[in-house]
């Protein structure tokens, strides 16, 4: 396996979980109108979100590392 391949995982892997540690103080909850059946569909929405903003990240840091 090549040392660049483990970086990348890495690399998203670290991105997503502070991703996803910044969107938790958002309480997507109080968007989805405060029903109790939604509360899943938000946790759900902040994963995703976490997974997007995390992919965005790594892409942009990976782009700075091959660019120097």
């Amino acid at each position: 396996m090549n040392i660049n391949v483990i970086v990348k995982i890495i690399l998203h892997i670290i991105t997503f979980s502070f991703s996803f540690y910044c969107l938790s103080g958002i309480d997507f909850s109080k968007f989805m109108l405060n029903r109790p059946d939604r509360a899943a569909k938000a946790h759900v929405l902040l994963f995703l979100l976490s997974m997007g903003l995390g992919y965005l990240a790594a892409q942009f840091l990976i782009a700075i590392m091959y660019s120097l």
